[in-house]
């Protein structure tokens, strides 16, 4: 019985001293935002994201037909969703890459030239 405590007490004394690490580099460091890749990715996004969340969610607790069904379909509003997002983002930088472009302004051109950029 006395054993346990101690086990207890230790895993205690390092949960505090993980705490305190993180916490102090937090302050002293920062912390580093997430730096959005996609622009177009905005709120409506992340609702229609959620809605697949809950369907997937709902087919792993009861996979009958009419949940996989349901999940296929939301799935697939989904990726149209996204699909429709992206393509008026494009449409709008290209239409504003144009409208630089006749008054002489090159900015924003560079990076639709350099193509595809591994990490």
């Amino acid at each position: 019985m006395e054993n346990s405590d101690d086990d207890k007490d230790v895993n205690r004394t390092w949960e505090n001293i993980k705490k305190n690490i993180q916490t102090s580099a937090k302050e002293s460091l920062g912390l580093d935002e997430f730096k959005q890749k996609k622009p177009w990715f905005d709120d409506e996004c992340l609702g229609v994201l959620d809605q697949r969340k809950q369907a997937k969610i709902q087919w792993l607790q009861d996979p009958s037909q009419s949940n996989i069904d349901n999940l296929n379909k939301v799935r697939h509003e989904v990726s149209r969703h996204f699909r429709n997002k992206k393509k008026a983002y494009l449409r709008a930088k290209i239409e504003e890459l144009e409208t630089n472009n006749k008054i002489q302004n090159i900015r924003g051109i560079s990076d639709f030239k350099m193509g595809y950029q591994p990490r």
